[in-house]
């Protein structure tokens, strides 16, 4: 098995998804991650449903149930109690920096500076990864923030949703993940860089949350600067493309068809049998058809309505037409695709035991996905790591752990 970032070390002390996934990325690229929580209450993230009813957790009351998403978010990594609020935290803290490679990190700006664990105190080969709301400096880098205000304002959220209805939400919390990959990314080039005739020097990543969101809004700022064009909502419709809708099936479900394009509407044509609609002239070009997009539209609705969504499916593959049904979780299980990939495993996870989830991605060619320890427990590794690392004593554990510190 493959695993580029072995021998790596990654500290992750950020809370709830953004740096805490850009740690897990490199952690299921072959890199350790070290998870630093606050004792007693842990990552934020512990406490967000759906939850799992079990039997009590070490530090933790009988009424406070097992997070699924935090089985999720959590795993592949250990995890270490340490209180970065207490200088003999921040020591330690610091120690561990020695050992490591990658330091991930989603506080407000200035908070790594005030607990006395900023770049500038840590070792120079270490690579830190800074992943706030609105960036580490200018008039609004210390304003709080979560995932939906990045999405605000970096543009998207202006973008989602039906021309004559409010703005939508995405339905992830989509500038958090968005921003741990690109911070992945950069934190690999980074180490690229270290390794490989870079003086051994680390540096820092200046990820925010709104800077990913608007790094892929396509056309939008260069139509704006070279043609005045606002962009809006479309809904589920392009402007400039049709046929391409989410299509109502006769059993109910939804089913996008994307067949704007020349050849992939004449082969949709062939589909629904109206070989006609490549003779009229309201149809005929790709421009005519974002011209009457809603009669185009409509057309295919109309036809997509007649049949179930599998019918839609294989009548639309027989003609090599792009097509997919909008499928919920119970359908990603049981497809027979997503088994032949592996894009679901079985992890163990030390609290509700064998739990399917999403695979690691991407995965090296020939090779299946690894599959990553479960989330942790609070303060599981916490006398591991410190004794490999630290040096620590049995009885320097018993002292930190009566102070507080761990």
């Amino acid at each position: 098995m493959r695993k580029p970032l072995a021998g790596l070390r990654v500290l992750d002390v950020g809370t709830r998804i953004a740096a805490p996934f850009c740690a897990g990325i490199l952690g299921e690229q072959g890199a350790e991650v070290i998870k630093i929580e606050q004792p007693g209450t842990g990552d934020p993230m512990r406490t967000i449903g759906p939850f799992a009813e079990t039997d009590d957790e070490p530090g933790e009351s009988s009424d406070h149930p097992y997070s699924l998403f935090w089985a999720v978010e959590g795993r592949g990594r250990k995890s270490v109690t340490l209180d970065l609020r207490q200088p003999r935290g921040q020591e330690l803290f610091r120690q561990l920096a020695e050992h490591s490679d990658v330091l991930c990190e989603n506080f407000r700006p200035g908070t790594l500076e005030r607990w006395n664990i900023h770049p500038e105190v840590l070792p120079r080969r270490l690579i830190t990864v800074r992943i706030s709301v609105f960036g580490q400096d200018g008039p609004k880098s210390l304003r709080p923030g979560l995932d939906r205000n990045g999405v605000a304002f970096g543009g998207l959220l202006h973008l989602t949703g039906e021309p004559d209805r409010p703005p939508v939400r995405p339905g992830l919390t989509i500038s958090d993940y968005l921003t741990g990959v690109f911070a992945a990314q950069a934190a690999t080039a980074l180490l690229y860089e270290r390794d490989g005739g870079g003086a051994g020097e680390g540096g820092v990543i200046d990820a925010y949350l709104y800077g990913s969101v608007l790094r892929i809004l396509e056309w939008t700022h260069a139509a704006y600067h070279h043609l005045g064009l606002v962009r809006h909502r479309t809904g589920n419709r392009l402007d400039h493309s049709a046929p391409l809708d989410n299509y109502p099936s006769r059993d109910g479900r939804w089913v996008c068809i994307a067949a704007a394009m020349e050849a992939n509407f004449a082969r949709l044509c062939a589909a629904i049998d109206r070989p006609d609609l490549l003779e009229d002239p309201k149809f005929a070009t790709a421009a005519a058809r974002a011209a009457n997009g809603d009669e185009i539209n409509q057309i295919v609705a109309d036809w997509t309505a007649q049949l179930n969504a599998a019918d839609i499916e294989a009548r639309c593959v027989a003609c090599d037409v792009p097509v997919a049904t909008a499928y919920d979780a119970a359908d990603i299980a049981s497809d027979p695709h997503i088994a032949a990939r592996g894009d679901l495993i079985a992890i163990d996870d030390p609290v509700v035991g064998p739990l399917r989830q999403q695979a690691p991605f991407p995965r090296f060619d020939g090779q299946p996905p690894p599959v990553p320890t479960g989330a942790p427990r609070l303060g599981q590794h916490t006398d591991e790591v410190l004794t490999a690392l630290c040096s620590l004593t049995p009885a320097d554990l018993a002292a930190l752990r009566a102070s507080g510190i761990i």
